[in-house]
């Protein structure tokens, strides 16, 4: 038995919102995105090194307030890259934790991101 990476599906409701805070500001790419027809709701995927995540604006799916736990390497370069964007609705800390070095990040629909990189001890 082998298990893939889990791929979360996050709620969003705001196309423009979600591109200016996934892709301008935290430096995710748009891979792919999908609607059943003109008008419908939006679903794409976006990702950035190894993390994908799922948009979508179908009502059902995922629930604002969800929280995706990302570990990562490069946590420092990572903050320093969204710290020195303007992006005036976030403006998160490196914070150091038992569990390893995080920076956590709501979006602008409620959905928590948290980026770990976790300590060698």
């Amino acid at each position: 038995m082998h298990f893939e990476r889990a791929v979360p599906v996050l709620r969003i409701f705001d196309r423009a919102k979600a591109e200016d805070f996934y892709l301008a500001y935290l430096g995710f790419s748009t891979d792919w995105e999908h609607r059943f027809g003109p008008d419908f709701p939006r679903y794409a995927q976006i990702s950035r090194s190894e993390l994908i995540i799922h948009l979508s604006e179908h009502h059902g799916d995922g629930t604002p307030g969800s929280v995706v736990f990302v570990p990562m390497h490069g946590i420092r370069d990572f903050h320093a890259e969204i710290a020195s964007r303007d992006y005036r609705f976030a403006k998160p800390g490196l914070e150091d934790e038992p569990w390893g070095l995080t920076v956590d990040i709501t979006d602008p629909f409620g959905n928590q991101l948290r980026f770990c990189e976790r300590s060698r001890a």
